[in-house]
This record gives structure tokens, sequence and C-alpha cells, in this order.
């Protein structure tokens, strides 16, 4: 069955330390977060493409998209490689992380993968999930032709959903240039869900408002602006912007995947049929489950009230 919704970008091996130095191993990135929250969420098909290698850890990313129905078939393997990694450390509900991904078959997708059957899947998509780190996995040359795809895709009325997740080591050198990719990016989004901390470490903004309506300005349809404890700004249409709280101040386990659930729950919301400032409040209470458990990926059980909780009001 073809997928209503496509996340493209990167899986990696994840390394927490715990409490007694040891390491825990899972697996994790933002846009495949953003499909297995997603694909728990939303009564649609979801796909992911990637590329990795043909070694037990990547046979274990498959695994884990399958188990959560995330579909697979967009999956390129390549010989002789492994995917990325990166290490956690937590401190007080925040983490750090470091990463070893430089060589991982993700960066290459667009040369491994069938152009002509990723421009159908596209093409025949609902939607395109995308973020910030996506484009930093590609050079110049790979995200010109996911932007080829994407118009593509646009053209025959695929939406495309981004989110910022902008990070500095991924875009070293010129950071007009780095503007000018995600410029490039914004103004192909149709819902936009960009972080306002992002925002501000690459557009020097003061005001989610400034970031709001630059977006909009770009031609984006729906905005949301995460604003971590302070909730979100939303704009949609011709409507007004609306700030929306978070329900409760929570004293975070661990906010790996916070923003990436969060947009899970906005989407599957907003597919689900409901309006800007619900879909928003559905998407903080999903990310306030996730939050409230290590890694990226947390246990069915933690996110199965609030999906029983949507197809209840669809």
């Amino acid at each position: 069955m073809p997928a209503h919704i496509i996340s493209i970008g990167e899986c990696m091996v994840e390394l927490a330390r715990t409490t007694d130095d040891a390491f825990r191993l899972a697996y994790g990135g933002d846009t495949f977060n953003t499909a297995v929250y997603l694909a728990r969420l939303a009564d649609v098909p979801v796909a992911y493409a990637t590329a990795l290698g043909a070694d037990p850890y990547s046979d274990a990313i498959v695994a884990i998209a399958e188990e959560n129905r995330v579909g697979t078939e967009l999956i390129v393997r390549a010989e002789n490689r492994m995917p990325g990694l990166y290490l956690i450390e937590t401190e007080a509900g925040e983490r750090t992380f470091w990463y070893w991904r430089e060589t991982a078959p993700a960066r290459d997708y667009l040369r491994l993968a069938d152009r002509a059957r990723l421009a159908e899947a596209f093409a025949s998509a609902q939607f395109i999930y995308l973020s910030g780190i996506t484009l930093s996995l590609y050079d110049a040359s790979a995200r010109e032709e996911l932007g080829a795809l994407i118009d593509g895709a646009r053209k025959a009325g695929t939406r495309v959903v981004m989110d910022s997740n902008f990070r500095p080591r991924g875009w070293p050198g010129d950071r007009d240039a780095t503007r000018k990719v995600f410029a490039d990016f914004w103004q192909r989004a149709d819902i936009a869900l960009p972080t306002f901390d992002d925002e501000q470490a690459l557009w020097d903004e003061q005001d989610p408002k400034e970031t709001l309506s630059r977006i909009v300005d770009g031609g984006a349809s729906t905005v949301v602006v995460k604003l971590g404890d302070n909730g979100a700004l939303g704009w949609s249409g011709n409507n007004a912007s609306l700030s929306v709280p978070c329900p409760e101040t929570l004293e975070p386990v661990d906010t790996t995947a916070a923003g990436d659930s969060f947009n899970a729950g906005f989407l599957a919301a907003h597919i689900a049929g409901q309006d800007l400032e619900e879909s928003i409040s559905f998407a903080h209470d999903v990310a306030a489950a996730v939050i409230q458990h290590r890694g990226a990926i947390v246990p069915k059980a933690a996110t199965a009230p609030l999906a029983e909780r949507l197809r209840a009001t669809a």
C-alpha cells in the first residue's frame, strides 16, 4: 500500500550512558523518531526513506521500523557500510550528543536509491517529512536532487512538512550559505514546525513572531513554532496567530525526541481533522509522554493511550 507519509533522513545506533557508567544500546534519529510516533498515532501508512548497511545493527533498525508499522520499502541497504552512531549523556533530563556518522550510508541515500522509484513514491504520498538534519546529511548536489524530487511531488499534490533541527556541527563554514539552504527548503514547506531556539541560533531572531512571519512570508500555509516549556506559537491560513501553552510543567527524565514526537502528534491530529489549537495541544501531550522515558523511542505502552484518544475523536 503506498505510504501516505514518507519521512526521509537517518537512523543511528544510540548509546546512552547510564548511572553506573555502562551504556544502553538503542536506536534513533530525528525523522525516524517522528516516523515511529506517527505510525503509532495516525491511521495512515508511514514509510521511512534512508540508507543502511548490511550489518546486525542495520537489521535491528529495520526490525524496529517493522515492529512499529513503519514501511521499509524505501530503505536501501549498502554492502560494507554501517549506520552512524551517537552517544547521549544526560544530566537533569537535558542531553548532550556526540556523533560518529561521517561515513554513514544515509549520506549517500540519493545516490544509492532508485530515482524513478523514489520520485513515484514521493508523488503518490500525502506528505513528505524532513528536517534540517536531513538537509545536513547531503552535499549541495544531493540537496539539489532532493529539491527537484520534492518539487515534482508538490506538483502532484504532495504536501511537505519540515522541522528546523538546525545543528551547527552539521553546517560548518559560511553561515549565509546555510541560511540560503534553509530558506530554499522552508519555501517548499506547506507545514512548518520549527523550534525557536534553532531558528534563533541560525537567524539571530529575538522573538518567535519574527520566525513565524519569516516562514509565513516564504509561503507555508501552517506554521507552529515550538517554544519548549513556553508552549508553541501557531498560525494557519489567514487566522491570527495563537499561543498554546504546555498543559503542565514536567520534570523530564530525558528530553530526547521531545520535538520529534511533538511533530508526530501535531501531524497525526492534523490528519485526523483537528483544528490548529487542538493539534498543538495533542502534540504537547505526546511530547510530555515521551520525555518521561529514556531514549528516543519509548515503549508502545507510553503512547498507546494517546493513539486511542485520537482515534476516539476522529
